[in-house]
């Protein structure tokens, strides 16, 4: 009687104690959530580069020489040479240069061309003894082709604004100028106007190099990438070989 209570205690015992445990037990915790997934990257691409004052993408920059100079149509020219494309100049500003703040230039140009007209005779003179020394009696041509580079190089639309601005400057010079001082003056006009072109020309080799960097960095991420046709029908099945005829069959 006693041992059967001593083992109904005892299991009780062991009961109690495993409830007890179990109740002590750690309760499970949930994972915690699963991160969210990072926002997805934005790439900014900005403009393309622009060639500067509204200029073409193609236009041809003269490269600087050995010497440092730039090699325009103005570049290693003679002393009368140089004054001829200032007359050059100044003739295309009083034909260009239209607007009411450049309205001095028409009026300075005309006494330009009357108080140095000696000066301008005899720069014209030596001009064509020097072409007629380079290309013989047929000087000519190649005179006038010269010379048209020369009126269209300042007449380039995209410069047109400044070179306006410089030939304003020169013609408030001219009222200075004596016609002993006729080749000095051009000297110091051709570098005035000179200024100008130098100032695009930069600019616009600037423009080539921020365009190239431009097309390398963003180019890449413009150009589609080949996508697979979706649905598109898959390729028919070859026909199955046909076998070679067996040699029991043939008889051979």
């Amino acid at each position: 009687m006693s041992m059967a209570i001593g083992r109904k205690i005892l299991i009780g015992g062991v009961v109690v104690t495993l409830s007890g445990l179990a109740a002590c037990a750690p309760v499970p915790v949930a994972p915690p959530p699963a991160p969210p997934p990072p926002p997805p990257i934005t790439i900014v691409i900005p403009p393309r580069p622009y060639p500067p004052l509204g200029a073409s993408p193609n236009v041809t920059v003269p490269v600087i020489g050995l010497n440092g100079t730039r090699q325009t149509v103005n570049a290693g020219i003679s002393t009368a040479q140089t004054t001829w494309n200032v007359r050059s100049a100044f003739n295309v500003a009083a034909l260009n240069c239209l607007k009411p703040e450049h309205v001095e230039i028409l009026a300075a140009y005309k006494v330009f061309l009357k108080t140095h007209a000696k000066g301008l005779t005899a720069a014209n003179r030596s001009v064509d003894s020097e072409f007629k020394a380079r290309h013989g009696a047929a000087f000519v041509r190649p005179r006038e082709a010269y010379m048209t580079q020369v009126y269209n190089y300042y007449a380039f639309p995209p410069t047109l604004p400044g070179f306006c601005d410089a030939s304003l400057l020169m013609a408030r010079d001219v009222a200075l100028t004596k016609p002993a001082d006729l080749a000095a003056f051009s000297a110091t006009q051709m570098v005035r106007l000179e200024g100008v072109f130098e100032q695009f020309f930069r600019a616009y080799e600037q423009y080539r190099t921020d365009a190239g960097l431009w097309d390398a960095k963003y180019q890449p991420l413009l150009t589609p990438r080949p996508v697979p046709a979706y649905g598109a029908p898959a390729p028919a099945a070859l026909p199955a070989p046909v076998p070679a005829p067996s040699t029991a069959a043939t008889g051979r």
